[in-house]
């Protein structure tokens, strides 16, 4: 009689500890499925530009296939361009593409509704059926942008392990979560509250919040599974002239105020009944403000232990939209007089994660204020998942080959030379509509904007496929120095929308 299938937990068993280091070049001979579905709340997703292009943004995880022994599995909605594959197989230095080609599989559902990839998946057994016939029993992982009830559907299904965290833990990664984890491992983190799910008591939260900080100008209200800022309103509390009333008018105002919270989703109300919110204190004050986070992964652990964490990275957030709240890109790596404190608190968040069984990529986001020459840190979430400064990483080791040195956090070419960079999901023009992939690869040829491996400066690019509908693109930016990498940014910015200006469209705008 067949064996009965495994759960996803016997699954996650099989892991071993080298797996986490697979698209980092290092790994061993092994088969790895990539699912970049973003397997998230689809009433926030809808407020992303392009969002179903986004699949595309893993596709620096290819990087793993430098290793002659890894091949992989790519997913996507709808097929991929050859030009969108090869731009980033062209840059894995070490390995010829031809033969990193010949170790990469493509698979797409032929399914553009604004769905997850993963439920279109899950929805295909024949396809899957292909999917399965490559992967080796014993020698085969799932990757994910994100792990939520539906990956755990596809690993059982496939009977094959998924390295992330387990959707059970997930509450880790929520803002109430958060919180409780950075009281537990003694992570600053400013006050707050327990999350709530209706607006009576959110106001009563609110209200406590104040009566025990009456120094606040302002809270954030939070949704307690928000993600880049798109759960968040600022409420300012000043106005409100809250001193002046008592507890009860207290109560009432600010329920009047919540009614007409600027959310960015339409539907919070609905989603606050449904994943609670919290409020917490709106960090002000200091001569300067900053929105630091630090990355790391939490690799396999043998025999059932805790795996090994590793600090990957450290990141200042360039931050935007009506509230200042959403994500837009962000600067490699974060500031020199806090890099190294982020990173214990990255590593103590990681320690802590990993005790619970979290696996694979985390994220601590910070606001750092200076005070004279003193900064402040306060965590205000974690991500238990990839996001939007995983993939500029991944691409800068791709085409560099380097290192993240622990001591200092900066990244170091293999000649030793510290590179930075400045990266973007946001780069928005009106005169980059209606360019195709191959209208970009022209003009960044002709102006000399890619990456030079010999300068070690230049810019690569990502979200291709959202350009011609959008005029919308994404890129890192890489230099020497933190000033040159904002230069080679303002430069690609410029000389790219410009070109794009003048090339005109035969039979239209053509003499």
């Amino acid at each position: 009689m067949p064996l009965p299938p495994l759960r996803f937990r016997e699954l996650q068993r099989q892991l071993q500890p080298s797996w986490g280091h697979t698209t980092e070049g290092r790994g061993p001979d092994v088969d790895v499925l990539m699912v970049p579905s973003l397997s998230m709340d689809q009433s926030q997703m809808d407020l992303v530009t392009g969002s179903h292009h986004y699949e595309e943004r893993q596709l620096f995880a290819l990087i793993g296939l430098r290793h002659p022994g890894v091949r992989m599995l790519y997913a996507s909605s709808k097929p991929l361009g050859e030009l969108v594959v090869d731009a980033v197989l062209e840059l894995l230095p070490g390995v010829p593409t031809s033969h990193a080609r010949r170790r990469l599989h493509l698979f797409d559902t032929d399914d553009a509704s604004n769905r997850p990839l993963t439920a279109k998946l899950l929805e295909r057994p024949a396809l899957l059926a292909r999917m399965a016939e490559l992967l080796r029993p014993g020698r085969s992982f799932i990757s994910c942008f994100v792990v939520s009830d539906l990956e755990r559907q596809l690993s059982e299904r496939l009977q094959v392990p998924l390295l992330g965290t387990p959707p059970d833990l997930l509450h880790w990664g929520s803002k109430a979560g958060s919180r409780a984890l950075f009281a537990r491992c003694g992570v600053p983190h400013p006050p707050g509250t327990e999350a709530v799910h209706d607006l009576e008591r959110l106001a009563e939260a609110t209200a406590e919040l104040w009566e025990a900080h009456p120094e606040l100008r302002s809270c954030v209200v939070k949704l307690n599974e928000g993600f880049s800022g798109e759960g968040n309103a600022r409420l300012a509390l000043e106005p409100l002239q809250l001193d002046q009333l008592s507890g009860r008018e207290r109560r009432q105002r600010l329920r009047t105020a919540l009614d007409t919270l600027p959310m960015p989703s339409p539907r919070w109300r609905e989603l606050l009944s449904q994943q609670g919110a919290l409020v917490e204190a709106w960090l002000e004050g200091g001569a300067e403000l900053r929105s630091p986070s630090v990355q790391g992964t939490i690799h396999p652990g043998a025999e059932g232990r805790p795996g090994g964490v590793e600090v990957l990275s450290s990141h200042e957030q360039v931050l935007g939209g009506p509230g200042g709240q959403t994500y837009l890109g962000c600067r490699f790596p974060a500031a020199d007089p806090y890099r190294q404190e982020l990173m214990r608190h990255g590593a103590r968040v990681g320690e802590a994660l990993a005790q619970e069984g979290a696996l694979e990529r985390y994220a601590v986001d910070f606001i750092a204020r200076r005070f004279g020459e003193r900064w402040d840190l306060q965590a205000i979430e974690i991500n238990l998942r990839q996001g939007g400064t995983t993939h500029p990483y991944m691409a800068l080791n791709a085409i560099t080959s380097g290192r993240l040195e622990p001591g200092d956090g900066l990244y170091r070419s293999p000649t030793g030379t510290p590179l930075f960079y400045r990266a973007t999901d946001n780069l928005c023009s009106p005169q980059l509509r209606g360019l195709l992939p191959i209208d970009l690869i022209d003009i960044v040829a002709e102006a000399g904007l890619h990456y030079d491996p010999a300068q070690l400066r230049g810019s690569v690019f990502h979200l291709l496929g959202c350009l011609s509908e959008y005029g919308k693109l994404g890129m890192t930016c890489i230099g020497r120095s933190a000033a040159e990498a904002e230069a080679v940014y303002r430069a690609t910015e410029q000389r790219l929308v410009q070109a794009a200006a003048q090339r005109g469209r035969p039979g239209i705008d053509s003499p």
